[in-house]
């Protein structure tokens, strides 16, 4: 879903954050911008939590294929 509105944007930090995102557009760069904001979220997620009980016994059975 693609909602159009207006934002107020600060051009000097969005021409930075074009740069820094390789981004031609203003659209493209705050999409990039919120993607990128997501993946660090789900990675910080992930590695918060506890796999202590993932041994390689473990492991391996998680892969054994099933009938």
């Amino acid at each position: 879903m693609i909602k159009r509105t207006s934002l107020n944007l600060d051009l000097e930090l969005v021409s930075e954050a074009r740069t820094v995102l390789h981004t031609r557009a203003t659209t493209e760069t705050v999409h990039e911008a919120l993607r990128e904001v997501v993946r660090r979220d789900r990675r910080r997620r992930l590695a918060a939590r506890d796999f202590s009980l993932l041994t390689p016994e473990v492991i391996g059975e998680l892969r054994r294929p099933r009938s």
